[in-house]
């Protein structure tokens, strides 16, 4: 090894590395962490946070709506520009909280601004300041990038790191994709007044999850005005005008102000030298890693998205940690990912934690506890949004395997669910809590009778 020398040199500043360097140095490792663009990674930069905040912003219409019922006359204008820039500024202070907590842990992490390249399995070189830095390891934590497909015009359209920023709103937009960011945007540009309309191959929204999810969020999306189209895709686009024309792949043609790719992201993986250094990708791209966050190098390490697993930000801190833990506190970590909750942030939210209705089915006779009803603050009005609780629990001892929730304040109602999954709560547990009354989480522990049951994988009515 040569050149300056340290415990540890993490490459990406994103959750999962700056959670990884931060903890190393409270354990007493001298630390270095390389970021080229701008600390707090996809999730405080371009992801999460500025979606939330965007989120926030487009449910005022809702709000606006009803608010008439409750007394309130409301006259409202949306301006752009403001929210951006407003936008802006929170990131920006949360960057700044991010490196200030990165100087203060331990003897404090060293932060280079600027591109790395791993030399060999012990050493990493900045691009731009020709800094040769020794480690004992390395920690790959460089995120991923919007996928976009390789189609006629694809430079024509953008991705959710362009939406945040767009000069100013299109009239109409076609969103490509049903996971979590196309449905998310399509809900925030149709809350600000757009005319959206998605595209997606499948046959319905957030595959993968419990179906009543599913089709739940898709009535919600017809009822804020979301144009939905299954079963195609965009096969190219072409410049007409002041718009955007998408061709889909049934020959059909529409004219839009815009064109947003949310089909998927990749690791970044290119251009660090990792290859070179004997680092193992798998088919996907993603770097291969086992179950402590090391890769085919022994002195290497990865997490979060890079590493093609669940692409959550609270699995590549966890991750982040672990790797620390492994290394620098003599207690190695391998990280848990069968019981991670998720929450999409569209109208209406959804969350989820555990096993959906038809997983819970491949491992015994289970029952199955559903309710719909309306939301208290629409009751005053006509909007006729349904929300949806569900418990699936196993037959045999009523442990629950799996919460779903869809409408207003489902993520919250989900992270105390999980606390209750990970003690492998029952029924009887849930049935046990008091009731918080008026709530829409009260149905969580007031639901009385299974809806309907599945025995030897046959679904059977209560």
């Amino acid at each position: 090894m040569a050149g300056e020398s340290f415990d540890l040199v993490v490459i990406g500043a994103g959750s999962g590395g700056v959670r990884a360097a931060r903890i190393a140095a409270g354990h007493g490792a001298k630390v270095a962490i390389i970021e080229e663009f701008r600390v707090g990674g996809t999730c405080v930069i371009r992801g999460c946070v500025p979606k939330k905040l965007y989120v926030y912003a487009s449910r005022f219409k809702d709000l606006f709506e009803v608010a008439p019922t409750f007394g309130w006359q409301v006259d409202t204008r949306f301006d752009w520009p403001t929210l951006v820039a407003n936008k802006e500024k929170e990131i920006s202070r949360l960057e700044k909280a991010y490196v200030a907590g990165l100087e203060r842990a331990g003897q404090g992490v060293e932060v280079i601004r600027d591109r790395a390249v791993i030399v060999d399995p012990h050493t990493v070189e900045t691009v731009k300041g020709g800094r040769r830095l020794a480690t004992k390891y390395i920690l790959v934590a460089t995120g991923g990038h919007p996928n976009i497909p390789d189609i006629p015009g694809k430079e024509l359209g953008i991705s959710s790191n362009e939406a945040f920023d767009l000069p100013a709103l299109p009239h109409s937009i076609l969103i490509e994709g049903g996971g979590y960011i196309g449905v998310e945007f399509a809900t925030i540009f149709a809350g600000l007044g757009v005319h959206t309309t998605l595209v997606y191959r499948g046959t319905c929204v957030l595959r993968g999850f419990d179906e009543d999810l599913r089709q739940g969020l898709d009535a919600g999306l017809e009822l804020r005005g979301i144009r939905r189209i299954y079963e195609t895709n965009v096969a190219g686009l072409r410049k007409s005008g002041a718009d955007i024309v998408a061709s889909f792949g049934d020959g059909t043609e529409a004219p839009f102000g815009a064109v947003m790719f949310a089909t998927g992201r990749n690791p970044n993986v290119h251009g660090f030298g990792l290859l070179e250094a004997g680092v193992t990708l798998r088919s996907d791209g993603a770097i291969e890693v086992d179950a402590f966050s090391r890769t085919a190098v022994e002195s290497i390490y990865a997490v979060g998205d890079v590493t093609g697993g669940m692409e959550l930000t609270p699995v590549a801190i966890r991750e982040g940690q672990a790797v620390a833990e492994t290394l620098f506190n003599d207690n190695p970590t391998a990280v848990d990912h069968s019981l991670v909750g998720t929450a999409v942030f569209a109208e209406p939210e959804v969350a989820t934690i555990g096993l959906t209705e038809e997983e819970a089915c491949t491992h015994g006779d289970v029952d199955v506890y559903v309710t719909r009803f309306r939301p208290m603050i629409n009751t005053l009005s006509d909007k006729t949004d349904r929300m949806m609780l569900k418990l699936v629990t196993l037959a045999e001892d009523q442990r629950v395997l799996g919460v779903h929730v869809l409408g207003p304040g489902a993520a919250e109602m989900i992270q105390m669910a999980a606390i209750a999954l990970g003690m492998k709560a029952t029924k009887a547990d849930f049935d046990r809590t008091f009731a918080m009354h008026p709530t829409a989480g009260e149905e969580l522990v007031t639901l009385k009778a299974p809806s309907y049951r599945y025995r030897a994988g046959k679904k059977l009515a209560a």
